[in-house]
């Protein structure tokens, strides 16, 4: 054991410690291989005592090892003990001691991922010096020459108005995407090619306070995920207020490129001479089977059966609200939904299309969490949570009677967050004293998007059956049986949420007068998280308020999804092969859909329930409130709304 040990440790040291002796002869070999074999047991009785030293003190697994970098060697010199005979020259020495501060001088490697954003910003401005800033009043087709003659493709809007300032005060971002989307919805309006060039940036540019921005001392691989995450491809680095610049995916991945690695003969010869140029023969393969499936129904529409649910907190009374089980007393827990300070609608309305010609149903959905702390001021905080979501359908029922006998744009489709701006401005001018979230969404079934705007910590989650086959990516598990699968659905989306701090979500309000503090957590409709996200047939679409995700981790919203496809029979043992083969044979089962998607919402309410009562398993609101240093376990009562959907090839009323 010992010799096995000693073996090991010794050629470990040899590695580590790259300790070269010379090879030239000496006069008196005999003593310099004594000698020499003297310093190696040294050194290894050194390196041997700091592994046990180290393992006494934090014991490791192998694999947790291998995660960590290796401590670095003990510098042991190579020179002979004058006590011995020793003959090694000046010129052993010398090249010994190089050795050792060229190890000590040889930088460490890092990955990518580790390098720091300030390193890359440095970089990029040391090469090209742009200042990728517009003012706040140039038009698209200053917008447009800018990004093109600086090569930027993201740019701060500032406000030069104010002269005695030494800084551009910065109003927003634009972006070389927001151009596109201002010119796409502009040729949709049927604006003249004149009238799209001459608008004014700031109606598209991204607010200053929705802007997501990153710090210098983060490391390329936080910044990476975060613009994936959120789908932005331009981030501001605030330093001290003030931004420093702007660093996009491009100047990441181009950041380890040195200058001599991109031209000259040798990088064209491997780089580009045998990839550039397409033949005259070139065309388009076939896309792969599980894209032309989707693409033989494209055109034909999408219909979504809807159930709801809403629970009041557990422990609420018309007389206010327990902290807890004791102080709610004895009684049953509460029950009547009219307790409950949530809110929501849904609403089926024809509207015209795009060609404003025909007509076409559009289903909307919202919900609104009232905040409870107005109780304290005298204010019934379920107020404002309901007029904001009536006249949401009110608003809507308007349009498609408009419709029905006047036509004209005016009852086009209405985005949800114009929606929201529309039913916020009513319950402004009545009055109504409060504050709640709000998540407002429509789905066209001829598209098949759903479009959504969102303020708060109310949300959408999208589920959706995704074989291996056709999303190897997402490392299916194909041993197992379908059977002992945990869940056989996928997360394909979650929507956004808008803190202001943790357990503080931003939300729509009125006080009675306008505030003008910008760092209120009052928001307006144009501030909303808005997004689109394209629906498949056999989605599973819940929107719900924050009682919902706070106490039910999203995995587990997934299993009692699929356990209620499983009990109706919308999946079975052959997976999506078998549920499409019955798509093609007619069945769609439709009916039983629309019979049993109520008892969705309602089963994902009482988990939530269930879970916030429970005291001894964190729920995730108790986990993300450790993580920001709040002492919270068990789940978090409250009130919760759902909105279960499930996506179908028919109507409910055919066979």
């Amino acid at each position: 054991m010992t010799t096995q040990m000693n073996n090991t440790f010794g050629r470990a040291l040899l590695r580590l410690a790259a300790i070269k002796f010379p090879s030239q002869q000496t006069q008196n070999t005999a003593a310099l291989v004594v000698a020499r074999r003297g310093q190696q047991q040294q050194h290894l009785n050194v390196v041997r005592n700091y592994y046990l030293n180290t393992q006494q003190s934090s014991p490791r697994s192998l694999s947790t090892a291998a995660q960590v970098d290796p401590p670095a060697a003990p510098v042991i010199s190579t020179s002979i003990n004058e006590t011995d005979d020793s003959s090694s020259s000046p010129s052993e020495e010398e090249s010994s001691t190089d050795n050792t501060q060229e190890a000590q001088e040889t930088p460490k490697r890092r990955r990518v991922s580790q390098i720091t954003i300030r390193e890359v910003l440095k970089a990029k401005h040391t090469a090209r010096w742009v200042e990728p800033v517009i003012p706040h009043n140039a038009t698209v087709r200053e917008a447009i020459v800018t990004c093109i003659s600086q090569n930027i493709s993201g740019m701060m809007v500032v406000d030069r108005s104010d002269t005695m300032k030494r800084r551009q005060k910065c109003v927003g971002l634009l972006t070389s995407r927001d151009l596109l989307r201002i010119m796409a919805a502009s040729i949709k309006d049927g604006m003249s090619a004149e009238d799209i060039l001459n608008q004014d940036v700031t109606r598209q540019m991204t607010p200053i306070s929705q802007v997501i921005y990153g710090r210098p001392d983060e490391t390329i691989g936080m910044c990476r995920s975060i613009m994936a995450k959120l789908g932005i491809k331009c981030l501001p680095i605030l330093v001290d207020g003030r931004v420093e610049g702007i660093i996009t995916a491009r100047d990441m991945s181009d950041f380890h490129y040195d200058p001599k690695d991109r031209g000259g003969k040798k990088n064209y010869l491997a780089d580009v001479s045998e990839r550039v140029g397409l033949s005259e023969n070139t065309s388009m393969a076939e896309p792969p089977i599980f894209v032309r499936q989707h693409l033989a129904s494209k055109h034909a529409p999408l219909y979504v059966n809807v159930g709801t649910a809403e629970y009041p907190h557990p422990f609420k009374s018309h007389d206010g609200v327990g902290s807890s089980r004791r102080d709610f007393g004895p009684d049953d827990l509460a029950t009547d939904p009219d307790l409950s300070e949530d809110a929501h609608f849904v609403s089926t309305v024809e509207l015209l299309d795009e060609s404003g010609t025909n007509m076409q149903e559009l289903l909307y959905m919202g919900v609104a969490d009232g905040v409870g702390s107005w109780r304290e001021y005298g204010v019934d905080p379920r107020d404002f949570s309901r007029m904001l979501m009536g006249e949401c359908e009110k608003i809507l029922n308007e349009a498609s009677s408009a419709c029905a006998t006047s036509g004209g744009k005016a009852c086009s489709m209405i985005p949800p967050a114009e929606l929201l701006a529309q039913s916020y401005k009513r319950t402004k001018e009545a009055n109504v004293i409060g504050s709640s979230t709000a998540c407002v969404g429509v789905f066209d079934s001829v598209h098949h998007q759903l479009h959504f705007s969102n303020i708060g910590d109310s949300g959408i989650i999208v589920l959706r059956h995704i074989d291996s086959d056709t999303a190897s990516a997402l490392q299916r598990n194909r041993t197992t049986p379908r059977a002992e699968r945990k869940s056989d659905l996928r997360i394909a989306f979650v929507s956004q949420q808008q803190l202001k701090s943790f357990n503080h979500p931003y939300q729509m309000g009125w006080t009675g007068q306008e505030i003008a503090d910008k760092n209120s957590s009052f928001k307006q409709a144009s501030d909303s998280c808005t997004s689109s996200v394209h629906i498949l047939r056999g989605d599973i679409i819940i929107m719900a308020t924050d009682g919902l995700f706070d106490n039910v981790d999203i995995d587990d919203i997934a299993s009692i999804a699929l356990k209620w496809e499983l009990d109706n029979q919308f999946i079975d043992s052959g997976g999506i092969d078998s549920r499409r083969k019955r798509w093609e044979s007619g069945r769609s089962l439709s009916d039983i859909s629309a019979q049993s998607i109520p008892k969705l919402a309602e089963l994902l309410c009482e988990k939530a329930r269930e879970n916030s009562l429970d005291n001894t398993v964190d729920s995730p609101f108790a986990l993300l409130a450790k993580e920001n240093d709040i002492m919270w376990s068990g789940g978090m009562p409250d009130d919760c709304t759902v909105v279960a959907m499930h996506v179908v090839g028919k109507p409910a009323n055919m066979i």
